[in-house]
């Protein structure tokens, strides 16, 4: 039966993945990688794989990898803002206002603790606007 392209390409790739085990030497691979280009039939192609233990291309670590999700953690730069944020995208004015809104927030909160703490003689110095800046903080970093 005649080899196909994707037969070719195939037996390329379990070459490659014996001579990264070292199963093949240097020399060996580019022989038979030159063959299994050249083959013409299936039966040309098994002959470079017969001395060479079955390796199953689908259970290779390479073939479960697949590309990263948009917004898990990889910098996109390049947008027309020229503001890239982790997580994907670049960052809205709708965004940069709730930050805004969040830090404000936040330092009012921190004042107040101050203040009280100040007024109460030092009995008020549990951090309580913590309790209601991180929550905050979380929020607004989960909203797209």
């Amino acid at each position: 039966m005649r080899a196909a392209d994707a037969d070719r390409e195939r037996t390329a790739t379990l070459l490659r993945e014996h001579h990264a085990e070292g199963r093949l030497t240097g020399e060996e691979f580019h022989e038979r990688l030159d063959a299994a280009y050249a083959a013409k039939t299936l039966g040309d192609l098994d002959a470079l794989l017969v001395d060479l233990p079955a390796i199953d291309l689908y259970r290779l670590p390479s073939a479960g990898l697949r590309p990263a999700p948009r917004g898990t953690g990889s910098w996109q730069a390049g947008r027309p803002s020229n503001v890239a944020r982790y997580q994907g995208g670049p960052v809205t004015p709708r965004q940069i206002g709730q930050w805004a809104i969040w830090a404000g927030g936040s330092a009012a909160l921190f004042l107040a603790w101050l203040i009280v703490g100040a007024v109460a003689g030092g009995a008020a110095w549990l951090p309580w606007f913590l309790l209601i800046v991180i929550p905050w903080a979380i929020a607004v970093g989960r909203r797209r």
